[in-house]
């Protein structure tokens, strides 16, 4: 896994999200999902290419069921987007795999 997608847990969630100056998208997948695995080159690439503008994070829901349920995760992959510094504030919900276009499309306002 690329070194800028930071791995959340339930104890460093709000932490971690709450330190953070830039924005923050946390891919919620489990191991077992297909679609989750298909996203996972495509968030490294955003990682890497927005570095300073995103920060990538990625909670495992089956390790994490506190966080998963705290945000009303229903279904992965579930992205989620924080304000910078506020682990409580979901600005936008991105649900299910989609390619790095429309990925990008849809963080618009959140990349340089």
């Amino acid at each position: 896994m690329a070194n800028n997608i930071l791995n959340l847990s339930d104890a460093t969630f709000d932490e971690t999200i709450g330190g953070s100056d830039t924005p923050v998208l946390v891919d919620f997948w489990a191991e077992w999902c297909g679609p989750c695995h298909m996203i996972a080159p495509v968030l490294e690439e955003i990682a890497s290419e927005q570095e300073g503008n995103l920060q990538i994070a990625k909670v495992n829901v089956d390790d994490n069921p506190n966080t998963a349920q705290r945000f009303n995760v229903m279904s992965i992959p579930t992205l989620l987007v924080f304000q910078p510094g506020d682990s409580s504030a979901e600005v936008k919900r991105l649900v299910g795999a989609k390619g790095k276009g429309q990925l990008l499309q849809d963080l618009a306002e959140f990349v340089g």
